[in-house]
């Protein structure tokens, strides 16, 4: 787990409101500075006045879908990784599409057990910030 969690950003985007809300509390209570999104609009409207470190988004969003959002934070915000995941069929077609177009994305199976979240969440940190990281 990162050494200074606390100053790392995390952007949530999930539609599922009770989902949303219990992960934005596990990565709060992980000492994360985190913001939740129901939305990819209404996650716009955050990242307009808050730079995350990393986006967790869902990829069956309404309107604008998770990964459609990624491509444009990663437009925006180069250093930012993002962490897509998904419990619908219909979001392969969508990553291999982003693929095609030059766009690779890591993605977790929905339901995701906070662990594995959390460890997805340290690894992607820590490839940019090593020093950021330490043994656990």
């Amino acid at each position: 787990m990162p050494a200074y969690v606390g100053e790392r950003r995390i952007l949530l985007v999930e539609d599922e409101k009770v989902v949303a809300d219990t992960l934005g509390k596990i990565l709060s209570s992980s000492g994360y500075d985190t913001r939740v999104a129901y939305s990819a609009e209404a996650a716009m409207q955050t990242i307009s006045q808050w730079s995350p470190h990393l986006a967790i988004l869902d990829v069956m969003l309404p309107n604008m879908n998770g990964i459609e959002f990624a491509v444009a934070l990663k437009n925006r915000f180069v250093e930012c990784h993002v962490l897509l995941f998904s419990g619908q069929p219909a979001a392969e077609g969508l990553m291999q599409k982003a693929r095609s177009e030059g766009h690779e994305f890591e993605i977790l199976a929905k339901p995701v057990h906070p662990t594995v979240m959390l460890d997805a969440i340290s690894g992607l940190l820590c490839q940019s910030n090593p020093e950021h990281c330490r043994e656990g």
